[in-house]
């Protein structure tokens, strides 16, 4: 009788349920560990770009998503005082990319990832230390306060401070500061009415978008030393963008200080040698933490977790996948980062007028720095029907 394998997923973010899900469906016996008391955290949105809606269709999960999120693409780019530097279409994307990008809540995502999953699988609460990488000849050891787990696949789905990366690569630097906070809300504005966009100042952004469910979707970053906070976020988010354009000042006067979340950025700015050791595999934030510039946290861990299950026999073929990969998309995203954060009152004049006189010429800058990035096809065959032609919402 052929013995069943089994994995043991330490992380229970999107990352470590897409992979859950994509390896139980792959025939694996799975255990996934979340160190937090539940699945669901206060968290904000997430962007999900056609790659990772295509990897979510190899799990027959990407129509789902598709019906329950906002497409994003009618809006543009626009400089604070409300002038558009770029216009860009949903329709336009779908076309380009060979699908939509969507908005939704993290909370429903990551609901109808664990719901993939058989029940008794996620264990909340459980606090998870790996003994033991293993190798060839024996399996890896995941220890918890009610024992020991052996396991053929650790998966190390722990974000950025990953314990599971410090095991397997202790001579690694880590996460590095990325100059600079953001701050996220969601919440309804009723009455506002707006078109998406990301606005660009120096040293300054904030993006707007509506979620399906009538609510808004609001983020901020700004450049600011590591470890800074203010006694009122809200507050502070009025000095720095209470005089640009509609509809950013009635947000920020919907918003009440509690619903205002700010974290500093960090990346790993030195790539991992690789992306697993023995029978442990790293993904997302663990693996290739990223500035969120591009939006691409979340969908490269959810790509992470499904070629991960399409190699979990053979993890040197998963760090060749994705390694080579994740680190390109690492560097794009610091590259955005310090362009639309940038400082300098000339610089910010050049860059304005270049993405003026570029959109015009062509393809809206939103649309072309996604190229390379959403049109990623994972190597399974998706199993839903990948309704995404332009034109059905």
């Amino acid at each position: 009788m052929t013995r069943t394998r089994r994995a043991v997923v330490i992380g229970g973010g999107i990352g470590g349920l897409t992979a859950a899900a994509a390896l139980h469906r792959a025939g694996l016996r799975v255990t996934v560990l979340e160190r937090r008391p539940s699945l669901q955290s206060i968290g904000a949105a997430i962007s999900l770009s056609p790659n990772a809606l295509r990897a979510l269709d190899v799990i027959g999960l990407g129509d789902e998503i598709r019906a329950l999120a906002a497409w994003q693409g009618d809006g543009g780019l626009r400089a604070p005082g409300g002038r558009w530097l770029s216009r860009s279409s949903a329709e336009a994307a779908a076309a380009r990319f060979g699908g939509p990008l969507v908005l939704l809540h993290r909370s429903t995502l990551i609901g109808h990832l664990a719901a993939r999953l058989p029940p008794g699988a996620v264990r909340t609460a459980a606090d998870a230390l790996l003994a033991d990488p293993g190798d060839s000849d024996r399996p890896a050891r995941v220890r918890t306060p009610d024992g020991e787990l052996e396991a053929d696949l650790v998966v190390g789905a722990d974000g950025i401070r990953s314990a599971v990366r410090g095991t397997l690569f202790p001579h690694h630097p880590g996460p590095v500061y990325s100059g600079f906070t953001t701050w996220r809300l969601v919440i309804p504005v009723p009455g506002v009415e707006f078109a998406s966009h990301e606005t660009w100042g120096r040293g300054r952004i904030w993006g707007t978008h509506p979620l399906k469910d009538g609510r808004v979707y609001a983020y901020a970053a700004a450049v600011a030393p590591a470890g800074g906070h203010a006694a009122d976020e809200k507050a502070e988010l009025l000095h720095r963008y209470g005089d640009w354009h509609d509809p950013i000042p009635a947000i920020l006067a919907a918003a009440r200080p509690e619903d205002v979340l700010r974290h500093d950025v960090h990346h790993i700015a030195e790539p991992l040698p690789a992306h697993h050791r023995g029978r442990v595999a790293l993904l997302g934030d663990a693996a290739h933490a990223m500035p969120p510039n591009l939006g691409q946290g979340g969908n490269q861990a959810i790509e992470d977790a499904i070629v991960l299950a399409h190699h979990h026999d053979d993890l040197a073929a998963y760090t060749g996948a994705r390694l080579p990969r994740t680190t390109a998309v690492v560097r794009q995203a610091v590259k955005v980062a310090r362009l639309n954060l940038m400082t300098s009152r000339a610089g910010a004049a050049v860059r304005d007028t270049a993405i003026t006189v570029l959109s015009k010429a062509g393809p809206a800058l939103f649309l072309r720095g996604f190229d390379g990035i959403a049109d990623w096809r994972p190597p399974q065959a998706p199993y839903a029907s990948r309704r995404t032609q332009v034109g059905e919402r």
